[in-house]
Formats: structure tokens, C-alpha cells, sequence
């Protein structure tokens, strides 16, 4: 490993994946900071490690499965015309499973906004409970992760690609903390983000469907919401005298 991190095709193919792995997690940050959330707040930054931690080892499990996901993209059933396959199915179930999630999420942050008292006293969870969830969550987001890195490096560039999962997620367990204070302090940018979330459910869903959807677009428009709402909340800051 260290002799590859010695040239300068394998630095490149690191700084490279890192980043891939960093942009394509930030969907799998978003909701896990959501349900984190849930939890109480002596235990929420254990849940983010935790969950994080479970994405780390979900991804590299994925990975040395090099195999086994190839044989994912073999046709398992044709409907209307259109050959099915397990990659499919798994992206298919996991964008149902996201989307009814986040609706949820959204209805119960109207709940919350109606009646604060009663949505406190039904929001907490179990650890155990948040952490099976982000687990099942984990598991489409890394497919769809390794899949798109093993896409783009080469063969014999494993261990680099092992390396850029375990840099992203150490990046996403720093900037955790500030993501779900962040979430957590501003309702709209919670709904703004569950919003987001219920466009990668619908991308997935699409994807196993056979309609592409660049998620270029999707994280574009995204972050221009988010720095339009960045704006609102500094323009509703209080404490600005006006005339």
C-alpha cells in the first residue's frame, strides 16, 4: 500500500476517490443525521459514530466483493421488456424504503410544528433501533457508492479504493456533528434535506427502472437550495435594526 501511495497515478486515483466517496455520501450523512436525531441527546454522537462506522465496514465488505457484485448486474427476470437484475431490485427496494422514510420524517415535523409536546414525547428511539435503520440505509447507499468507484478505478487499485472509503467516512465523522447542529437548530433546512432525500429515493427507483438521472443535477440543485436558505436564515436573523 505504501508503495503505491509513492506515485503520483496512485495519489491522484486516492484524492480522486475520496472525494467521489465524500460527494456520494453526503445523501447517507443527510439521513443519518436525521435519525440520529431521534435519539437522545447524551446519545446522539454515539449513534452518528456508530452509524458511520457501520457504513465504513458496509462499504469495504462490498468491495472485497468484487465478485459477487459483478454477478449483481447478470439479468434475474424481464417485466415489460426490460431484463431485471438483483443491483436493480436492491436499488429499487432501498429507494422505496428512502422515500417512505422521508415522507415520514417530513409528517412528523408538521407534527412536531402543530403540537411540539406530544411529537417530543413519540420522537426518542432506542439506539439499537436507529442504528438498524441507518444499517439498512447504509446498505443502498454503499452498493450504489462501490459500484460507481469500482467503475472508475482500475482493477488492481483495491486497496486505494479501500483507503478513499475509510478517508471519506473519517471526513463525515468530523463534519457530523456540525451537520446534524445544523439540522437539528433550523426546521427548514431539516425539510429542505428531507426534501432532498425523497429526489434521491425517486432517482434510485428511476434508476432501477432504467431512466438515468445524473446525480450531478440533483447535488447542483441541492446545494443551491441550501445556499438560498443560508441567506433567509441570515436575513431572519434577529437583532438587525432597520429603519
Amino acid at each position: 500500500m505504501l508503495s503505491l501511495l509513492t506515485q503520483p497515478d496512485s495519489l491522484l486515483a486516492l484524492a480522486t476517490l475520496s472525494l467521489l466517496e465524500i460527494v456520494l455520501g453526503v445523501d447517507n450523512l443527510v439521513m443519518l443525521s436525521i435519525m440520529v436525531g431521534h435519539l437522545p441527546p447524551a446519545r446522539q454522537r454515539a449513534g452518528r459514530l456508530l452509524g458511520l462506522s457501520l457504513a465504513m465496514l458496509t462499504r469495504l465488505a462490498l468491495l472485497f466483493s468484487i465478485v459477487w457484485l459483478t454477478r449483481l448486474t447478470a439479468p434475474l427476470f424481464t417485466v415489460f421488456g426490460r431484463e431485471i437484475s438483483p443491483h436493480d431490485l436492491i436499488l429499487g427496494i432501498g429507494g422505496l424504503v428512502l422515500l417512505a422514510q422521508s415522507v415520514t420524517e417530513i409528517h412528523a415535523a408538521l407534527e412536531s410544528a402543530a403540537a411540539p409536546s406530544r411529537a417530543l414525547s413519540r420522537a426518542r428511539r432506542s439506539l439499537a433501533l436507529v442504528l438498524f435503520q441507518i444499517a439498512l440505509i447504509d446498505i443502498v447507499f454503499s452498493l450504489d457508492s462501490v459500484f460507481t468507484a469500482v467503475g472508475l478505478a482500475r482493477p488492481d487499485q483495491v486497496l486505494i479504493m479501500a483507503a478513499a472509503i475509510v478517508i471519506s467516512i473519517l471526513v463525515m465523522m468530523w463534519v457530523s456533528g456540525p451537520v446534524t447542529a445544523l439540522i437539528e437548530r433550523y426546521p427548514t433546512v431539516k425539510v429542505l434535506a428531507l426534501a432532498f432525500l425523497v429526489l434521491i429515493g425517486s432517482a434510485l427507483i428511476g434508476q432501477a427502472l432504467g431512466f438515468e438521472v445524473p446525480k450531478g443535477y440533483l447535488y447542483f440543485a441541492m446545494a443551491f437550495a441550501v445556499a438560498v436558505e443560508l441567506i433567509n436564515i441570515r436575513v431572519r436573523r434577529p437583532g438587525k435594526s432597520r429603519r
